[in-house]
C-alpha cells in the first residue's frame, strides 16, 4: 500500500516535536467493548495506529470499560481481531479503564479535599433542568457548596453502598454560568450496582467517561489524543481535568478533533445496531448486511481496501456525507488484483447442444486471473448440457440485445462459438431448455476462435459435474430515500451520554428506534440457488471469488459439504460517481 497523504493532525504533530512541545509520538485507540466496531470507527482507528507508525512512535489498545452493563470479553476478543485485521498491532501495550478505578478513585478524593468536586443530591430531571440552555445560564446546585467533608464523607458511602442509584452523584466544581455546556458541572461519578466483568464487585460507583478518558490518557503517557469532531466541544473540559490533576499525573495529553465518518445507506449508531441484532433483524453482529468490521469481512471486503478507503476520503475538521460507493469501489479495486475467476451461474437456465455427441465430455483449462499467469490455471469440463443465466436469453430480444436469442450467435467463455436455434417451453409456458448448435471449429485456443460475431461472451458451466450453490445478495440495510438516517446518531448519543447521563441516551433512542425498524429495507437480503464449477467447492471459507459477469463472492461459514454458500461481496460495475458529498 502506497504512503497514504499527509494531513493537518499529521501537521500539528510535526510542529509539536518541531517546537520541543514533545520529544516523541504515542496514541491510543480507546474503543468501548460493548458491541462490535463499525465502518463508522475505522477512520478514528486507523489515524492512531498509523499516526503512531508514521512517527515512529506507540500506539496503545485501551479500552473503555466504564459501563459495565453492556460490556462482555466477547466484543473484546473482536475487537483485538478487527484491529489485527486491518495489519495493525497496540505496539504501546493493552489497557482498560479499569485499570485506573483506583487511580480515578484517587483523584476525585483529590478534589473533593481541594474544593473541585462535590456530591450532588439532585435527580436527573432537576440536573438537567439546573444545567440551563444554551442562550441561558444553569444555576447552581443547593449542594453545591457544602462543606468538602461532607461530601468527602457522602463519596466514601457511595462506594460503600449506602446509597441508591441515581440518587447521588459527584460532579466537579467549574462554572454553571460557562457557554459550554459541558463545563457545567459535569458528572464524575455515577451510582451503579453492576458487577463488572473485569473487577467483580469491588466498585459500585463508575467513573463517568469525560474524567476517566483523560486520566487515562496522562497516565499512560499519550502525547496526542485524536478523537471525532463531537468532542471538541469537551476539549476545554478534557484539559482542565488533566490540569487539575496533574500533581497525581505524569504527562498532558494534547486533543486534536477531526470529522467523523458519515456514510450513506449505513447505520453508524452502535446501539441502533445492538437493536437490530437483539431484534431479530438481522442474523448477529457479523450479518453480512451489517457494517461492523466482523460482517464486512465475513462478506469479503479485505483489511486493505478499507485503509485504502480512509486514505482516499481524507482527514479534515468539516463534516461530509461519504457515498457508499466509495467504499465498493476501494473493494472492487482490491479484489480485482486478488481474486481469482470462477464461473457460476445464479438464476439458471438449461441449454443443450443439439448437434454435440452424447456422454462426451471435453476438458478445457480456464486460467484463474487474466492478469496474473502467476496464479496457474484450472480445468473444467464441457458437454452436451449447461447451464447459463437466465437474463443470457431472450426468445423475442429487445433492440441492442447481443446475447442469446433465435439465431444469434455467441461466444462461450473458454469454449466455443454457438448459435441459438429456439426453446423448448412447458405448458405454462416456462422455459425447459434452449436449444443451440456448436461450430467446433471455433474451439478456444484455435484459429477458428477468432471468427468476428456480433454476439456477447457468456459464462457458462457444464450440467453434468457443476456444483450446486447457494448465493446470498445483499443490499444496503437502509433504504436509498433514507441514506442519512442515524448517520450523526452515535455523535448526538456521545453528546447527551456526557451531558445528560446514559438513561436520556437510551429514552432518546427508543424514541426513534420504532420509526427507524420502519424503514428498514425489506429487500437487503435475496437467497438463490445456482450452479458453479467444481473447483469452488473444495475452497477454504473466507476465499473470495470473481464469478465471472456476476460480482466478487466470498464463501461463507454457513457452507456445508452438500452445499457452498457463498456472499456476494460487491458487484462488477463501477458506481463510484458522487464520491463526497460535503
Amino acid at each position: 500500500m502506497e504512503e497514504s497523504r499527509s494531513n493537518f493532525i499529521w501537521d500539528a504533530i510535526e510542529q509539536d516535536l518541531k517546537d520541543g512541545v514533545y520529544t516523541e509520538v504515542h496514541t491510543r485507540f480507546p474503543p468501548e467493548p460493548n458491541g462490535y466496531m463499525h465502518i463508522g470507527h475505522c477512520k478514528a482507528l486507523i489515524m492512531d495506529f498509523l499516526t503512531a507508525e508514521k512517527f515512529g512512535g506507540k500506539c496503545n489498545l485501551r479500552f473503555d470499560d466504564t459501563n459495565p452493563a453492556k460490556e462482555d470479553m466477547e466484543f473484546v476478543r473482536n475487537i483485538e481481531k478487527d484491529i489485527h485485521w486491518l495489519g495493525f498491532d497496540w505496539t504501546g501495550g493493552l489497557y482498560y479503564a479499569s485499570d485506573y478505578y483506583d487511580k480515578c478513585y484517587e483523584i476525585a478524593e483529590d478534589w473533593i479535599k481541594r474544593g473541585l468536586a462535590y456530591v450532588d443530591e439532585l435527580s436527573k430531571d432537576e440536573m438537567r433542568a439546573y444545567r440551563g440552555t444554551l442562550t441561558e445560564p444553569g444555576k447552581n446546585s443547593p449542594w453545591r457548596d457544602r462543606p468538602a467533608e461532607e461530601s468527602l464523607d457522602l463519596f466514601r458511602r457511595m462506594r460503600a453502598g449506602e446509597f441508591a442509584e441515581g440518587t447521588k452523584t459527584l460532579r466537579m466544581k467549574i462554572d454553571m454560568a460557562s457557554p459550554n455546556l459541558v463545563m457545567r458541572d459535569p458528572a464524575m461519578y455515577r451510582i451503579k450496582y453492576k458487577e463488572h466483568w473485569r473487577t467483580g464487585d469491588k466498585w459500585c460507583i463508575y467513573p463517568m467517561y469525560d474524567f476517566a478518558h483523560p486520566i487515562g490518557d496522562a497516565l499512560e503517557g499519550i502525547t496526542h489524543s485524536l478523537c471525532s469532531l463531537e468532542y471538541e466541544i469537551h476539549r476545554p473540559l478534557y484539559d482542565w481535568v488533566v490540569e487539575k490533576a496533574q500533581n497525581m499525573l505524569p504527562g498532558h495529553p494534547r486533543q486534536i478533533e477531526f470529522a467523523r465518518l458519515n456514510m450513506t445507506q449505513t447505520v453508524m449508531s452502535k446501539r441502533y445496531l445492538r437493536a437490530l441484532v437483539e431484534g431479530g433483524y438481522v442474523r448477529g453482529w457479523d450479518d453480512p448486511r451489517m457494517p461492523t468490521l466482523a460482517a464486512l469481512r465475513r462478506r469479503g471486503y479485505t483489511g486493505m481496501a478499507i485503509r485504502d478507503f480512509v486514505d482516499r476520503i481524507g482527514m479534515s475538521k468539516a463534516d461530509s456525507l461519504v457515498d457508499l460507493a466509495v467504499l465498493e469501489s476501494c473493494v472492487r479495486a482490491n479484489l480485482d488484483d486478488t481474486s481469482p475467476r470462477a464461473m457460476a451461474v445464479l438464476r439458471p437456465v438449461k441449454v443443450v447442444l443439439t448437434n454435440w455427441p452424447e456422454g462426451e465430455t471435453r476438458t478445457l483449462t480456464m486460467e484463474n486471473h487474466p492478469k496474473h499467469p502467476e496464479m496457474g490455471t484450472h480445468t473444467v469440463t464441457f458437454g452436451r448440457e449447461l447451464y447459463i443465466e437466465a437474463e443470457d436469453f431472450m426468445e423475442e430480444p429487445v433492440r441492442g440485445y447481443k446475447r442469446m436469442y433465435p439465431g444469434n450467435e455467441v461466444r462461450l467463455k473458454g469454449a466455443y462459438i454457438v448459435r441459438c436455434d429456439g426453446c423448448v417451453r412447458d405448458e405454462t409456458g416456462n422455459i425447459l431448455e434452449i436449444h443451440c448448435t456448436v461450430d467446433f471449429d471455433t474451439e478456444s485456443g484455435t484459429p477458428g476462435a477468432d471468427r468476428k460475431i456480433k454476439g456477447a461472451t457468456l459464462h457458462w458451466v457444464n450440467a453434468e459435474d457443476a456444483v450446486a450453490i447457494e448465493a446470498r445478495l445483499y443490499e444496503p440495510l437502509l433504504s436509498a430515500e433514507d441514506e442519512t438516517e442515524a448517520e450523526q446518531a452515535e455523535a448526538d448519543e456521545a453528546a447527551v451520554a456526557d451531558t445528560e447521563g446514559e438513561e436520556a441516551v437510551e429514552n432518546s433512542t427508543d424514541r426513534k428506534l420504532k420509526e427507524f425498524i420502519r424503514r428498514l429495507n425489506p429487500n437487503s437480503l435475496e437467497v438463490v440457488r445456482g450452479w458453479a464449477e467444481p473447483w469452488v467447492k473444495d475452497s477454504e471459507v473466507g476465499t473470495t471469488y470473481q464469478f465471472m459477469r456476476v460480482g466478487y463472492f466470498c464463501k461463507d461459514p454457513d457452507t456445508t459439504a452438500e452445499l457452498p454458500v457463498f456472499n456476494r461481496t460487491v458487484g462488477l460495475r463501477d458506481t463510484f460517481a458522487k464520491q463526497v458529498k460535503g
